[in-house]
């Protein structure tokens, strides 16, 4: 299962990508997680149901000094989780 995840909220600059990125590494998902730059936060995450529900629980609770007003979710192709490698940040360098 592949889902990507709009976050809307205090998401950037709090160390909120760094947290998804443990969370979801943790966890054992691949995919990749960037700021957007209207000032929300990207993810595409691949893995089980139950671990991606695992992932969405972590991302509601947020980071310390985040606050996540929304989540937008939408269930991609299966076929999109070929193109996506072990979980990692996107344009953190």
């Amino acid at each position: 299962m592949v889902l990507h995840f709009l976050i809307r909220g205090r998401v950037q600059g709090v160390g909120f990508r760094w947290f998804v990125h443990r969370e979801a590494a943790e966890i054992g998902l691949h995919g990749w997680v960037r700021n957007t730059d209207t000032g929300h936060v990207e993810i595409v995450a691949s893995g089980s149901p139950e671990d991606l529900a695992e992932l969405k629980t972590a991302i509601r609770k947020g980071s310390r000094g985040s606050r996540v007003d929304a989540i937008e979710e939408h269930e991609l192709a299966d076929s999109e989780a070929a193109t996506l490698g072990p979980f990692q940040i996107e344009g953190a360098w």
